[in-house]
Order: C-alpha cells, then sequence, then structure tokens
C-alpha cells in the first residue's frame, strides 16, 4: 500500500509533454520581437532573409509576466552554460541584423 501511494505521488509531481514530429523540426528564427501589457508579454518570432522585403512572424509567444521573468532567467542560466563549456558568445554593440539588409533588386 505504501508503495502505491508513493507511486502515485511521484505521477503527479510529473509533467507529460509530447512533441509531435512537425513541432520537432522547430521553427528557425533571427529576430525576436517584445511587447507587453500590464497582463502579458508577446514574443513575435520572425525569420529574416537577405533580399526579402517583407517577413512575416513565424511564430508569436504570449506569456504571464511571472512566465516571461521565468524564462528571462532560465536563458540566462543557459547562456552562461554555454559559454563555460564553449566559450564567451560575442554580443554587438548594434543590432547585426539591419531590417534592409541584404542585395535589393533593380529593374
Amino acid at each position: 500500500m505504501a508503495d502505491q501511494k508513493k507511486e502515485q505521488n511521484n505521477q503527479q509531481g510529473k509533467i507529460n509533454i509530447e512533441l509531435d514530429e512537425a513541432m520537432a523540426q522547430g521553427t528557425y528564427s533571427n529576430l525576436a520581437i517584445i511587447n507587453h501589457s500590464v497582463s502579458e508579454f508577446v514574443v513575435d518570432f520572425v525569420n529574416i532573409m537577405p533580399g526579402t522585403p517583407k517577413s512575416k512572424v513565424k511564430s508569436r509567444i504570449i506569456l504571464t509576466p511571472q512566465h516571461a521573468k521565468r524564462l528571462a532567467k532560465a536563458l540566462a542560466e543557459n547562456v552562461k552554460r554555454f559559454e563555460n563549456a564553449h566559450g564567451a558568445i560575442k554580443d554587438y554593440e548594434k543590432n547585426p541584423i539591419p531590417v534592409n539588409f541584404g542585395p535589393t533588386g533593380q529593374a
């Protein structure tokens, strides 16, 4: 009986997360635009390609302020672990991806 209760407690503390094949492929983003209101943070992920005059939002994530803060903390911790393993990530003084980067077409 004690083992059954312990197993139930272990199962209650776990979250079962499913990742299907399409989602596992991921979506590449080289730009994140963040906006917020008093009740939520909205993060739009965009993929800007050279020579493309217009880009679309590829994914939008809406977070509560509490979850946004947890995400920022988790991301900072993971960047620190990455840098400890692989060296410092170069940071740029200015945005390395100008909005109008790449060749422009002429007729």
